[in-house]
């Protein structure tokens, strides 16, 4: 047995973010880190996930020029924040962070 186990089990909050703009994400980061700082709970990231790229091509003149196209493409920014803590406190400051439009959070 060990001895030195800690005997306070600590809750896990995932909180991820997706946006199109990646300095809007950034920022909105920050902006949780320093909430969360006051609570005293651990923070790991944020972790930058895979940038999806979505490619549309569109034709510029449908009925004559059927070789000219246009491509255009939405990136989708993704990172992840897991936040160890055993306070209701942490809980209740992330649900009072107003995040800016075009960020979307889901916190599991």
């Amino acid at each position: 047995m060990k001895e030195n186990m800690n005997l306070e089990i600590k809750k896990k909050i995932r909180i991820k973010l997706e946006s199109f703009d990646h300095k809007l994400l950034d920022s909105s980061c920050q902006q949780i880190i320093e909430k969360i700082k006051i609570t005293d709970s651990k923070i790991v990231g944020p972790i930058p996930l895979p940038t999806k790229k979505r490619i549309y091509c569109v034709l510029s003149s449908p009925h004559v020029n059927k070789d000219s196209r246009e491509h255009f493409e939405i990136r989708t920014h993704k990172r992840i924040l897991d936040i160890y803590t055993n306070l209701t406190a942490t809980s209740h400051s992330l649900i009072s962070i107003n995040l800016p439009s075009g960020v979307k959070a889901t916190i599991k």
